[in-house]
């Protein structure tokens, strides 16, 4: 049994069950790499630029669609460590957070990158999930930190920049 569960709500649906797998994958690993000891659950929504923008409006004050949003359900004293005693627990899974990608945008993105929508669906999990671990990357030394990260997560995977 996995320490991490993916709670996935498909609301288009654009991406297929292989697509879902490697959500689930990449959020697991993301998870492991950050030596999680504890079962997690995340909840992931699928959606388009439409939805996607009202929420990055409502919540950071931008008017405008965006790739994926992080919304933790823990303060961290220090990224990637969890302090299971300050934590909220549903049963004995840590509720971790949300994460929501725009399916639309993850194609669009992909294709203007050159790399296939797997790499960029991982990407943005990985990506996603590091904020929700309690990563940002408000400056270079934090960006530097999380990106090299989020490619360890990816290159675990076997997901490549560039389509070959």
């Amino acid at each position: 049994m996995s320490l991490v569960s993916v709670i996935i709500e498909d609301k288009l649906p654009l991406l297929t069950l292989p697509l879902h797998t490697l959500i689930r994958e990449t959020a697991e690993m993301a998870a492991l790499n950050e030596g999680v000891t504890v079962a997690i659950e995340v909840g992931v929504a699928i959606t388009g630029d439409e939805d996607i923008k009202e929420l990055n409006k409502k919540h950071l004050g931008r008017d405008c669609p965006t790739d994926v949003l992080s919304f933790p359900m823990l303060e961290f004293e220090t990224p990637g460590v969890i302090i299971a005693e300050r934590a909220d627990f549903d049963g004995d899974k840590l509720l971790l957070g949300d994460i929501v990608i725009s399916a639309e945008r993850a194609a669009e993105q992909a294709k203007n990158l050159g790399h296939t929508l797997e790499r960029e669906i991982g990407f943005l999990t990985a990506h996603a999930m590091l904020h929700l671990l309690g990563y940002d990357h408000a400056n270079a030394q934090q960006e530097e930190v999380m990106f090299k990260k989020q490619e360890a997560v990816l290159d675990r995977l076997g997901l490549k920049r560039r389509a070959d």
